[in-house]
């Protein structure tokens, strides 16, 4: 899935757009997601001048959203609904994940039911885990 699929299911556009390209998808069981981390990206002029490290808090929005395209991609009437953010658990950032890096974004569905999701999420750079958490999610109507 390019960027243009990936803006057809997801509402985030750039800057807070944190994923380029979906790679491997089996609806509402699994999606492998990649985000390309370039010294371009706004955050680098603050974080750290000198020594740039892309934040945790965004290698975790990249999975939410990963992982929002995993589900939301299946929900018929998505025009009118989002997807929030819910919930964060065992959240772990085990290396600095730097410019010049590709995130390999790994989601799993632990649970789904109802609009309702907790997913197992996982994040590689060259195949060693830089970042882990369960991220949770509820679908609701999307405000008028």
């Amino acid at each position: 899935m390019n960027i243009n699929e990936i803006q057809s299911i997801i509402p985030h556009r750039y800057p807070m757009l944190l994923i380029d390209r979906i790679i491997e998808i089996e609806p509402l069981k699994r999606i492998v997601a990649i985000k390309n981390v370039t010294i371009n990206e706004q955050v680098f002029q603050g974080h750290f001048p000198g020594a740039p490290v892309f934040p945790g808090v965004f290698i975790i929005e990249a999975m939410a959203q990963a992982g929002a395209v995993l589900l939301f991609r299946e929900v018929p009437d998505r025009d009118s609904k989002l997807l929030y953010f819910t919930g964060i658990e065992e959240a772990r950032f085990r290396k600095p994940v730097i410019p010049g890096d590709q995130l390999r974004i790994e989601i799993t569905v632990i649970r789904y039911k109802m609009g309702f999701a907790k997913l197992r999420a996982e994040a590689f750079v060259d195949g060693q885990l830089v970042a882990e958490a369960v991220i949770s999610s509820a679908l609701a109507p999307k405000p008028q």
